[in-house]
């Protein structure tokens, strides 16, 4: 008889169809779950959106730093971080237990920051406010990123490129901000 494989608890996710809590984990893999986490990140991308509309126009007519982005390149970075942002948050809502209740709030607090954003640098071109808040992001992040990693480390990991992310567009806003004063 072969000896039993162990099994990684810290960051397995279950493919079966089953709706049994995964080995642990205090709830099972839920795909409807999952579509919802996925979908409230990426529900903030399309508040960002609606609020600003000619976010690209402002973009382009804004004087940038020699290191700011292209205007293609926003559309295809955020969206593989919002899908992260999600699938991290849903990985930590499979966990029961008061810490990922205060994980989760964390998340939620950080996706709120992420979703004024674009209103107020796009829309409202209000560069300092928008600094302000992508700095309260950062804080919330980081605290969000810290929560999820005592509780499950793949997805601290993957918030890790979006904090990055966000640590740069915080500079960028800055810039953007003490250039277009």
């Amino acid at each position: 008889m072969p000896a039993p494989v162990p099994v990684d608890t810290v960051d397995t996710v279950s493919t079966t169809n089953s709706s049994a809590p995964s080995a642990g984990s205090g709830r099972g893999p839920g795909l409807v779950s999952l579509v919802v986490f996925v979908g409230a990140a990426y529900a903030v991308a399309a508040l960002g959106s609606a609020a600003a509309s000619d976010a690209g126009a402002v973009y382009a007519s804004l004087e940038r730093p020699a290191w700011a982005p292209p205007p293609w390149l926003f559309a295809p970075v955020w969206t593989v971080l919002y899908g992260m942002i999600g699938v991290a948050a849903w990985l930590v809502w499979r966990r029961s237990g008061r810490g990922a209740r205060v994980a989760l709030v964390w998340w939620c607090v950080q996706l709120g920051l992420n979703a004024m954003w674009t209103p107020l640098f796009f829309g409202l071109r209000q560069y300092g406010l928008a600094f302000l808040d992508i700095c309260l992001l950062l804080v919330a992040l980081a605290v969000t990123v810290a929560a999820f990693w005592r509780l499950r480390r793949l997805s601290a990991l993957l918030l890790v490129p979006y904090l990055l992310w966000a640590a740069y567009a915080s500079a960028l806003n800055l810039s953007i901000w003490w250039a277009n004063a």
